[in-house]
């Protein structure tokens, strides 16, 4: 049998550029971009009604059904130019669009308006309400305030059925269908809260409260906030469908329950979303390496699902396509159906989120072509699930992860591929090619909206993104097979979970160490004109990408800078910025409201008293001093503006011992020291007075506390471990937290305390500060621990004209920033780096 000619091609298949013939199912012609304009116009259409009154959405409806009308009827008349009436067509198919989807958002807006709830919030009324749960509950991340760390309370959406409140002497019924947030105790029997599932029916006697403005509360009426720690009421039960998928996510996390602690807190997320095992440190980590969209399940894992039925993309068509399907002799049809039946169960398993509802709409509509037998386009497939999705849910228009899903996605189906082209042409082999241009076209996309949101930008997104796509496929699969074992048999779901956790581990440490990198993340102005800044320095940087791929010298040179930039090492760090000195001896890190001070001990070395309370800015505060050993840690009480950052000072650091001071209050703090230390297998020891240690030519003497302080949790400041340090010739106190009453004792133990060069003023420069001790240490250079706008009011304008009346320079962080002591006597000189903005 002969060839076809070229020329005897179908049009579409000598337009679409390829040699194939047009037996070949693979064969695609030009791209269908016929749904773009409606689905973008519904987009924006729906974005924009959402918060507008009704009488703006039905002017703005009646105006797009009327000259879309208009438009479709020129269309209509068979006189006119065929590409004005296609034009004409497209127009007002857009334009109806964007008045259904106008329509649709306004009737949804109204739900947050209608009924007594509103009204209710804004007066903080106390009802009776019932609701059903409509997400799991999750917990929020825990914050620092001052000397605790705040308890991590769990929140979850559901929707108003029924309130009563009380009026006068009656009580007054209302069946209502209203969405809130539901803020649940952190503390007692968090467990039960921690178990609903989405659909269960519940009975709460709590205050209404409006939602915070700017604070996600869009779509939401009000916020209930659960008091005391009773465990919730249940009404009624979840469903046989929510129930079945609650079953699978517990027997996956009870699968995953003897694996490593990062691959443990990170499968249920990459499998199935389920991130409440995951530490706010790794998630962090995560955030900055723009990873999180591998917490966030998304069309990547519907994708490998879907490839284990049907086979690679492109092959679902051909006699010998792929999968598991045809070895089972299932019908492409019946193939089709079965692929939609695991869709819908992704979707409940893996909740409704916003990037899950986007893959599964992809799915459906691409497995609606394979079972009809018509060509598969995923442009169109998914300017059609964008489309349907604002329809029937407006407010996914606003929400920050559809935007990403939906702008990733496009990334991938449509620079993707020609970037991958680009590098084949220049000799870089087919899978890298493919991967590279992957990841680098959706960083291109999304960092713009990231930056809008989160005033940043990573630097190590694309690579982190390269080391950790080889192992989100085997993680995805085994992860997916642990979850079906579970019910069936535990021990092969535990043996399946074992050998996920090694891929999952490995995207963790991919994490942790491209966030552990000095230059991993770079502030950037947030809002539109971030996004939109960063947007136009992306576009430069694509359009001069051509000329510099053909400079080999520029690429390295490039390449080079980028290094230097992410890696900061410090020698070149102090030399382009001058910060750290030379010969420092002393530092006090800047880490917002605490304490992190360091002292030199050698080369690479230090002794660090206090870690702060937030891990990432301590860890990179040493990584600026190049401290890469760490013999002692002294943390000289347990407020967690002292202990919370400890793990940054153990991160990637040789550390010998952890010194603490003899009062264990706050008990849960003390714990988080003990628990940390013994996962870094690091000893925590009890600091006792007179101690005295000698490290090179760093020497210290402990002062305080007494052996026995008959003190409470309320007086933990007065426990603070108080040290006279002595480096060569520079000498230094260091007090902690230290309130009056204390400072009088230490004066009364140390009568013969001498003047010191530098003085740790204490508890943040407060105005609690005893004048005969400031009078006695008689400091040259006195340096305060707070950070910008702190609502504490530190440190006292009282302090600090005491202190300079005394003939002390004074230099505080929250405005001078890091702070390094160099030299002693005559040469003794304090550099302060800047304040380094959060």
């Amino acid at each position: 049998m002969t060839r076809p000619a070229a020329d005897a091609r179908p049009a579409a298949h000598t337009d679409s550029g390829h040699r194939l013939g047009a037996s070949d199912p693979r064969q695609e012609g030009p791209v269908d971009l016929r749904l773009v304009p409606p689905a973008l116009a519904a987009w924006a259409a729906a974005a924009v009604a959402v918060g507008a009154s009704g009488r703006w959405v039905a002017g703005f409806a009646g105006a797009c059904l009327a000259v879309g009308g208009v438009l479709l009827a020129f269309g209509a008349v068979r006189t006119a130019a065929p590409q004005r009436r296609l034009n004409a067509t497209a127009g007002g198919a857009a334009l109806l669009c964007a008045a259904a989807a106008a329509v649709s958002a306004g009737l949804h807006a109204a739900d947050l308006h209608r009924g007594p709830v509103p009204e209710l919030a804004h007066r903080y009324a106390e009802v009776t309400v019932e609701l059903t749960v409509t997400s799991d509950p999750r917990p929020t991340r825990p914050r620092v305030r001052g000397d605790h760390t705040a308890a991590r309370p769990l929140m979850f959406n559901a929707d108003l059925t029924r309130v009563v409140r009380a009026t006068g002497a009656d009580r007054a019924a209302t069946t209502v269908r209203t969405p809130v947030l539901v803020i649940a105790p952190a503390r007692g029997p968090t467990a039960r809260w921690q178990r609903l599932l989405p659909s269960t029916q519940l009975r709460l006697s709590v205050p209404l409260a409006p939602p915070s403005p700017g604070g996600g509360g869009d779509r939401i009426a009000a916020v209930v906030r659960v008091r005391g720690t009773a465990p919730p009421e249940v009404i009624g039960p979840p469903t046989a469908l929510q129930r079945m998928a609650g079953d699978l996510r517990a027997g996956l996390r009870e699968a995953t329950d003897g694996l490593d602690p990062d691959a443990r807190a990170l499968l249920p997320g990459l499998v199935v979303g389920d991130t409440s095992r995951v530490p706010p440190e790794l998630h962090e980590a995560f955030e900055a390496t723009d990873l999180t969209h591998l917490l966030a399940v998304s069309g990547s894992n519907l994708t490998i699902v879907l490839i284990l039925l049907v086979g690679p993309p492109g092959t679902a068509l051909r006699a010998e396509r792929g999968g598991l399907a045809p070895r089972l002799g299932i019908p492409l049809r019946a193939t089709a159906l079965l692929g939609g039946a695991l869709t819908l169960a992704f979707v409940v398993v893996c909740r409704p989120e916003p990037s899950v509802l986007r893959a599964a709409a992809c799915g459906l509509i691409t497995l609606l072509a394979i079972g009809t037998g018509r060509r598969r386009q995923l442009i169109p497939a998914l300017a059609a699930a964008v489309l349907l999705l604002v329809l029937y849910d407006p407010w996914l228009a606003r929400s920050y992860g559809f935007v990403l899903s939906v702008l990733a996605t496009g990334a991938l189906l449509t620079i993707g591929p020609r970037w991958s082209a680009a590098l084949l042409r220049r000799g870089v082999p087919p899978r890298l090619a493919e991967v590279l241009a992957a990841a680098a076209a959706a960083q291109a996309v999304c960092a713009p909206v990231v930056a809008m949101m989160a005033a940043r930008v990573s630097l190590v997104a694309i690579p982190c993104n390269l080391l950790a796509e080889f192992a989100v496929a085997p993680a995805t699969v085994l992860g997916f097979a642990a979850l079906a074992a579970a019910p069936l048999a535990m021990p092969v779901a535990e043996a399946l979970a074992g050998c996920a956790g090694w891929p999952a581990g490995w995207i963790a440490s991919v994490a942790r160490t491209g966030a552990a990198l000095p230059g991993a993340e770079a502030a950037w102005p947030d809002g539109w004109r971030g996004g939109l800044l960063l947007a136009a320095v992306t576009a430069v940087a694509v359009l001069s990408a051509r000329r510099v791929l053909n400079r080999p010298w520029l690429n390295a040179t490039i390449v080079l800078v980028l290094l230097l930039v992410v890696l900061r090492p410090a020698p070149l760090t102090r030399f382009v910025t001058g910060w750290p000195p030379p010969g420092w001896s002393f530092a006090m890190c800047d880490i917002g409201q605490g304490d992190a001070s360091v002292l030199a001990a050698g080369d690479g070395t230090a002794v660090v008293v206090d870690a702060g309370p937030d891990p990432r800015r301590v860890d990179r505060c040493l990584r600026e001093l190049g401290v890469t050993r760490v013999p002692l840690v002294v943390l000289t009480h347990f407020h967690a503006d002292h202990v919370a950052g400890l793990p940054g000072v153990l991160r990637g650091r040789s550390v010998g011992e952890i010194r603490t001071t003899t009062l264990q209050e706050p008990l849960e703090q003390s714990a988080f020291v003990r628990r940390t230390a013994t996962a870094a297998r690091v000893p925590v020891l009890t600091t006792w007075p007179g101690e005295q240690r000698r490290i090179g030519a760093l020497s210290w003497r402990t002062l305080w506390p007494p052996p026995a302080p008959a003190l409470t949790r309320e007086e933990a400041n007065d426990a603070s471990v108080t040290l006279l340090v002595r480096s060569a010739d520079l000498t230094l106190l260091l007090l902690g937290d230290l309130e009056p009453p204390a400072q009088r004792g230490l004066l009364r133990n140390h009568p013969a305390l001498p003047p010191v060069d530098v003085l740790k003023v204490a508890h943040h420069g407060s105005a609690h500060q005893d004048p005969a001790l400031l009078a006695r240490a008689s400091p040259r250079l006195a340096l305060v621990s707070c950070g910008r706008g702190n609502t504490y009011g530190h440190p006292s304008p009282r302090t600090v004209a005491a202190l300079r009346a005394g003939g002390a320079t004074v230099l505080r962080t929250d405005t001078d920033g890091a702070i390094a002591v160099t030299g002693a006597g005559p040469t003794l000189r304090a550099m302060p780096a800047g304040p380094d903005m959060p």
